[in-house]
């Protein structure tokens, strides 16, 4: 269970990290590596508590992170 939360972690990380880079988002890099973690962490606990995912933790953890990307920023702004 821990190796996979702190994999969970690393890879929110990332993806937060490259759709900075990529431009996909414009919030700056720790807030979205900021934002792609919670929703990681999110996630990864509601797959541990009612079993809902997409198989693999990584998948869940890079559509998990995706998604909060989409949610989170678009949904405070007018």
């Amino acid at each position: 269970m821990f190796p996979t939360m702190i994999g969970t972690v690393v890879i929110a990380g990332i993806v937060g990290y490259l759709a900075e880079r990529s431009e996909f988002t414009h919030n700056g890099i720790l807030q979205s590596i900021i934002i792609c973690i919670g929703g990681a962490f999110l996630f990864y606990f509601v797959r541990l508590m009612f079993g809902i995912g997409f198989g693999s933790a990584g998948v869940n953890a890079i559509v998990s992170s995706i998604g909060a990307l989409i949610m989170v920023p678009f949904h405070w702004r007018k």
